[in-house]
C-alpha cells in the first residue's frame, strides 16, 4: 500500500472539496447580474491567492517550489484555464446552476478524446462508450431548447458556452497532465490563478461597476471557496487512486441541484433528470478507464 493511501481521507476531502467549489459557484451565479464576467474572474482569482499561498507554505513550496524550466507550458496551461474559467462563469451566468455544473462533467470524456488525438493514447471501447453516453446526454439535455428556442436564445448560448468550457478544461487538464512529470501541483496552480487575474483584470477596459459591499463579500466567498476547494481536490487525488473518487462526482452535483431549489427557486427539468445519469455515467467510465 502506497505510504499516503488513506482512502477514507480522501474520499472526505472530495467530498469537501465538491461542497467549496459549489459554494465558489453559487457566489459567482449569485453576482452575474450585478458585475461584468472579467470583474467576477478577477476577484474570484485574486482571493484564491491567499489559500493557495498559506497551502505552499504549509508544504515548505513557497517561494521556491514555484521556480520553473518550462513557462511556455505554464502559459499553455494557463491559458486553456483561465479561458475555460470565463466560460463557465459565462455560462453559469445564463443556466440553472445544477445545469452548468453537469455540462462541466463532459471534460473527463472530452480528456480522453483529446488524449487520443494530441498524445496518441489508445481509445479504447471503455472510451468509446463513455464517449457515447457523455454526448448522448448533452443532446438529451439541450433538445427541448432546439426544439423550441432560435439559436439567439440565452439558454441555447449557455450550453454552447457551457460545453467550450469542458473542452478547454480538457485541454487544461492534459497539459496539467504532461506538466505533473516536471513542476510541483503548487506551480501549476499559481500560475493558472496568475494568468487569470490578469486576465480578468484587462477586461477593465470595458467597464466595470462599483460593487456593493455585499457582491464584494460574495466575490470575496467564491475567491476562498475556490481556492481552498482547489486545495481539497488536489489532497484528495494525494491520499486516493481517481477510481475510488470518481462515483462522488454524483454527490457533487447534489449541492447545485439543492443551491437551484432552494436558493434561486429554479425547478429540475425533465431533460436535465434524463441527461444527468448519462452523463455522469460517461463521466465515470472515462475516469475508471484512465486509472485501469
Amino acid at each position: 500500500m502506497n505510504a499516503h493511501d488513506r482512502p477514507s481521507l480522501g474520499i472526505s476531502l472530495r467530498l469537501l472539496s465538491g461542497l467549496l467549489m459549489a459554494g465558489m459557484f453559487v457566489s459567482v451565479k449569485a453576482v452575474s447580474d450585478a458585475v461584468p464576467l472579467g470583474q467576477i474572474v478577477f476577484f474570484r482569482s485574486f482571493f484564491a491567492i491567499l489559500p493557495l499561498v498559506i497551502f505552499l507554505w504549509v508544504r515548505g513550496e513557497f517561494p521556491g517550489g514555484l521556480a520553473t524550466k518550462r513557462p511556455g507550458a505554464h502559459f499553455l496551461r494557463a491559458s486553456f484555464g483561465a479561458l475555460a474559467l470565463f466560460a463557465s462563469f459565462a455560462a453559469v451566468a445564463r443556466l440553472n446552476l445544477a445545469e452548468a455544473i453537469l455540462i462541466s462533467q463532459l471534460s473527463p470524456i472530452l480528456m480522453a478524446l483529446g488524449a487520443a488525438v494530441l498524445l496518441s493514447e489508445r481509445l479504447t471501447e471503455w472510451r468509446l462508450w463513455g464517449l457515447a453516453l457523455g454526448f448522448g446526454g448533452v443532446v438529451v439535455l439541450v433538445w427541448p431548447e432546439l426544439t423550441r428556442a432560435s439559436y439567439e436564445d440565452a439558454r441555447l448560448l449557455g450550453y454552447a458556452i457551457g460545453f467550450a468550457a469542458a473542452v478547454l478544461t480538457a485541454l487544461a487538464l492534459i497539459m496539467v497532465r504532461n506538466l505533473n512529470k516536471t513542476e510541483s501541483p503548487g506551480a501549476i496552480a499559481m500560475y493558472f490563478v496568475l494568468a487569470s487575474m490578469v486576465a480578468g483584470l484587462a477586461t477593465l477596459l470595458w467597464g466595470w461597476e462599483m460593487p456593493s459591499m455585499q457582491v464584494l463579500g460574495l466575490l470575496l466567498l467564491s475567491g476562498l471557496f475556490g481556492g481552498f476547494g482547489h486545495i481539497a481536490m488536489t489532497l484528495a487525488f494525494r491520499y486516493t487512486e481517481a477510481s475510488r473518487l470518481a462515483p462522488f462526482e454524483y454527490v457533487a452535483l447534489l449541492w447545485p441541484v439543492l443551491a437551484d431549489v432552494f436558493l434561486f427557486q429554479a425547478g429540475l427539468s425533465p431533460a436535465f433528470l434524463f441527461a444527468a445519469p448519462i452523463i455522469l455515467a460517461g463521466a465515470f467510465i472515462a475516469a475508471a478507464e484512465r486509472t485501469r
